[in-house]
């Protein structure tokens, strides 16, 4: 889950960076900016987040100002019609969200043979010499022109 959040901020952060000329004003536009993230589909779901949320597409704020087909007949629905078609689209939500399960299960079986073909296995033998590889987000990463190996260790 964390992985998540962390993928959700930087994509937020990417869309932020495209709508402010400087850091100033950032908080500025975040409700925007979430608004956007919110109602864009996900390659990894192959839905949009507030569809399997609520159950129905977002009206944008310039679907309200200059209305839309979709907003106009809604507009001329009944109270009654309104409610049964809203119903409707809930008894959906379930399986919109199954959907976008088993979207996100075939999405991750894919990218994890994409970056299995670039494994490649290594046998060791026993008293051979090794490099032990040291990344960016170890406490032995010390900047730049630090090493990235540490070793020769014997296995």
């Amino acid at each position: 889950m964390n992985g998540a959040v962390e993928a959700a901020n930087k994509n937020i952060k990417k869309i932020l960076r495209k709508m402010v000329d400087n850091h100033k004003q950032w908080h500025e536009r975040l409700p925007f900016a979430l608004l956007g993230y919110q109602t864009t589909d996900r390659t990894s779901t192959g839905a949009i987040p507030y569809l399997l949320v609520y159950g129905t597409e977002v009206v944008i704020p310039a679907e309200v100002e200059i209305p839309s087909l979709r907003i106009i007949q809604e507009a001329e629905l009944s109270d009654a019609e309104w409610i049964r078609s809203r119903y409707e689209q809930l008894a959906l939500i379930d399986g919109k969200r199954m959907n976008a399960l088993c979207h996100g299960q075939l999405y991750q079986n894919r990218m994890s043979r994409a970056l299995n073909k670039r494994f490649k296995p290594r046998q060791f033998a026993p008293e051979q010499l090794v490099l032990k590889r040291i990344f960016p987000h170890q406490d032995e990463a010390k900047g730049k022109f630090s090493p990235n190996w540490q070793g020769p260790y014997m296995v």
